[in-house]
């Protein structure tokens, strides 16, 4: 018993932290995606000496801010995680068979038709 309470409280503990993750990794790698998407087809119309913010955006260099000598990692360990724990949920998700969601499709209760 003690051990599929540690387990539950394992997988509960890597839902949270995937649900908490996610939404703060979310802007960091849009923004690392579309930055560096956008330059290069930039770069490829030969117009790139214009949108050279972008690529120093893409770096994790945003002003007086830099970043750049870690914002990578950080990018890559969010993803890490978030890969993970993503996984971890996936494969041990609960097994449900085709029976019981035929079951539970089957009793749903359906609204009364008025006379």
């Amino acid at each position: 018993m003690t051990t599929a309470k540690n387990n539950s409280q394992y997988f509960q503990d890597i839902r949270h932290l995937h649900r908490t993750l996610a939404p703060i990794m979310l802007l960091p790698l849009l923004l690392t995606t579309i930055t560096g998407t956008v330059y290069q087809i930039v770069d490829l119309a030969g117009k790139e000496d214009g949108f050279k913010w972008l690529l120093h955006w893409h770096k994790g260099q945003f002003g007086a801010l830099n970043l750049e000598v870690i914002y990578p990692f950080l990018n890559a360990m969010g993803l890490f995680i978030l890969l993970f724990t993503g996984l971890s949920m996936w494969f041990h998700r609960r097994p449900t068979s085709k029976k019981e969601s035929t079951e539970a499709q089957i009793n749903i209760p359906l609204a009364k038709v008025p006379k």
